[in-house]
């Protein structure tokens, strides 16, 4: 079962997309260095299709897309609420997924996400933003993976 402490809005998760950000808790990666230990713990609000509904009818006309910010404990839980949602809003809403893990989980489909995030946070090499990062963040078009981290280093050399 899938849990969420709380979830928000974000401009910056995906690059040109207005993203509903869902935090889901029982991380079983505890990164050292994470800036969400509180995701460690498996608490909140059991996150399954009738929750998820509750956010597209307050949230959906003012997104399009939806992150799961975790969940790798459950991969299978957080497809098919993936597919829950392209099916409930006929495509209209993206899918993506932060995950900690080094690959994308073998028993989950790319076609059921629109993007990706994959690996933990080492800090010695930073996040998404900084040049020396592990972690990869991927557009999924026609079942394949394209690696689009650079979107997010070259944002951040245009704010300096």
């Amino acid at each position: 079962m899938l849990r969420f402490p709380n979830f928000n809005i974000v401009f910056q998760e995906i690059p040109g997309e207005v993203t509903l950000a869902i935090n889901i808790s029982n991380c079983p990666n505890h990164c050292k260095g994470c800036h969400s230990p509180y995701l460690w713990e498996d608490t909140g609000k059991e996150l399954n299709e009738d929750t998820m509904m509750e956010l597209l009818d307050k949230y959906g006309n003012s997104i399009t897309c939806v992150c799961f910010m975790g969940g790798d404990a459950e991969p299978l839980e957080v497809e098919k609420l993936a597919v829950f949602i392209q099916t409930k809003t006929e495509g209209k809403l993206k899918t993506g997924w932060y995950s900690g893990k080094n690959t994308f989980s073998s028993a989950c489909s790319l076609k059921n996400f629109n993007y990706l995030k994959l690996g933990p946070y080492i800090k010695e090499r930073g996040g998404l933003t900084s040049p020396d990062t592990n972690q990869r963040f991927y557009c999924i078009e026609q079942d394949r993976m394209i690696d689009k981290t650079f979107l997010f280093q070259t944002a951040k050399k245009n704010l300096l």
